[in-house]
């Protein structure tokens, strides 16, 4: 082992030590684990190693990059820490973690490099979020279920919001609107749902679950009408090429923009029940997969493909994957 290797461990040799540290501190109270912060040597050697692969003589490779050119990276290392997470792969999910966490170390070194920030302002600027979005915690604040945060965190948010528009100076602004917070990046059902619970928190939503129903079937119904009045190829599918009418294009992104209410509506419902949806459907995405893989391997181990399955042999396979799922 060379002496450079020996000084990066060296650096980290303290870690493993903080195991028995963290092991006290979950015998603290709150109070007592925010006032006695555990060292973490490891994370500092880790934002150091950072630093140096962008330094003159370091990585060509990461000198070069830049928030825009590794944006891609902080979504898909995300989605596969998800992946671990959902599949219970703990072992994997140590190592996805790392990944998800190098893309924020990387992107503060890109920052303080350029004079913008660092690494310790984003800790710093989160650690404040996290204590003023917690007055239930450190405050004086009544909060004795999930439910009843989550609806306090919408309430600090607007309280955030309010301030911060109460703090321009100079010429009248237009405020922020309540939803610039939701990136538009975000997949459609995230965002979806998101937008509606900031909706929610200023008191745009409908009584309780049943009339938030009553919402989706009256969409169900808008849905229907437009689907009737589009064009149709001989499948059933809209196609505006199948009518000569002028507005046959018009008639076909009605009938998706009433679908998509529909969609929204039921976003709603999840909202009302306390449901994540992003989560609901990637488990039946799952679950379908499962039953999905099922029916393929009957099929072959009766010489053939589901593609050549008759639909009654397929649904009756459908229906034995549900037995054993």
């Amino acid at each position: 082992m060379n002496g450079q290797t020996d000084k990066v461990e060296n650096g980290m040799g303290d870690a493993h030590d903080q195991r028995g540290d963290e092991q006290g501190e979950q015998l603290q109270s709150a109070m007592e684990r925010v006032q006695n912060p555990v060292n973490h040597p490891a994370f500092n050697q880790f934002v150091a190693t950072v630093s140096a692969l962008r330094a003159p003589d370091g990585c060509p490779w990461d000198r070069e990059q830049t928030h825009a050119s590794i944006a891609h990276n902080m979504i898909e290392e995300a989605y596969e820490a998800v992946d671990t997470i959902e599949s219970k792969d703990v072992s994997h999910l140590r190592e996805e973690l790392g990944d998800v966490m190098l893309q924020v170390v990387l992107h503060s070194q890109i920052a303080a490099d350029a004079g913008e920030f660092t690494i310790d302002d984003v800790c710093a600027d989160v650690n404040d979020k996290l204590i003023r979005r917690h007055p239930h915690v450190f405050g004086d604040v009544n909060a004795g279920s999930a439910a009843e945060v989550l609806d306090l965190w919408d309430q600090v948010k607007l309280s955030e919001k309010a301030a911060g528009a109460g703090s321009q100076t100079g010429e009248a602004r237009v405020p922020e609107s309540l939803l610039a917070s939701v990136p538009a990046s975000f997949p459609a059902l995230m965002q979806a749902q998101k937008i509606a619970r900031k909706a929610a928190s200023a008191g745009f939503e409908w009584g309780d679950v049943a009339e938030t129903w009553d919402k989706v079937y009256e969409e169900i119904g808008e849905l229907n009408e437009a689907y009737a009045a589009a064009p149709k190829a001989g499948n059933g599918k809209m196609d505006a090429s199948a009518c000569a009418a002028p507005d046959a294009a018009d008639r076909v992104a009605a009938a998706e923009v009433e679908f998509g209410d529909v969609l929204f509506s039921l976003i709603r419902v999840a909202n009302k029940m306390g449901i994540d949806a992003e989560s609901a459907l990637r488990a039946t995405c799952r679950k379908f997969r499962s039953r999905w893989e099922f029916m393929e391997g009957a099929a072959a181990a009766e010489g053939t493909r589901v593609q050549d399955l008759s639909f009654d042999k397929l649904d009756e396979l459908w229906d034995t994957s549900k037995l054993l799922s």
